[in-house]
């Protein structure tokens, strides 16, 4: 992004991923692993009391199939790259999505050594090369959206910086739906497939 004026929105593009050689290779407990992702994910918070990861989070995680259950209390760092992918999907899809995006993932690869195929390790770093590859292309796009909503309403008839932003958010909003209901026909899909119910109503995630 060029335009000194968007420096706000330049700052949302700096980096949050956790790169894999930052992750401890020794394992750890639960109140490590919270804390660590607490540290490493702290600009991601909107408020300064927010949660990145709790106990009961985690558990529930467990609980709900979505993470392997841990080696007496203690969480390997394959633990913490699903904790990381968990932590972002959980921001945009049901957890019932989720578990069924990541069990294959916990079933197939996250037992796996180098010999054995792909890893969780192989796979995190390729999600996060492509992210990566795709930042600046996002950055330029959404700097064109909003400059095409400045100035987008007659000055004379209202409050044209808040609809503005009205228009400049209703706009994201509408390819979050859009991008949605993709991620939800192709899951959807996956499950008519492998004949997988309709998963139930959810409840609120506790923290």
């Amino acid at each position: 992004m060029k335009n000194n004026n968007l420096e706000w929105l330049q700052n949302l593009f700096i980096s949050e991923e956790i790169a894999p050689e930052d992750i401890p290779d020794i394992e750890l407990y639960m109140d490590q692993v919270t804390t660590f992702m607490e540290t490493k994910l702290e600009g991601s918070r909107r408020y300064e009391d927010d949660k990145i990861m709790t106990k009961t989070m985690i558990n529930n995680y467990t609980k709900n199939k979505l993470l392997p259950p841990s080696h007496k209390k203690k969480y390997n760092r394959k633990h913490v790259l699903m904790l990381i992918m968990i932590y972002y999907l959980k921001n945009m899809m049901s957890i019932s999505d989720i578990q069924h995006l990541l069990s294959p993932l916990s079933n197939e690869y996250f037992y796996h050594t180098d010999k054995d195929g792909i890893t969780i390790e192989e796979i995190y770093n390729k999600v996060t090369e492509l992210n990566q590859a795709r930042k600046q292309e996002v950055a330029d796009e959404l700097e064109e959206l909003w400059e095409k909503n400045r100035d987008c309403f007659d000055s004379e008839k209202g409050d044209t910086a808040f609809l503005d932003d009205f228009a400049f958010i209703f706009q994201l909003c509408y390819d979050i739906y859009i991008r949605k209901k993709i991620i939800e026909s192709i899951i959807d899909g996956q499950r008519r497939k492998s004949g997988v119910a309709k998963p139930k109503k959810e409840k609120k995630e506790k923290k």
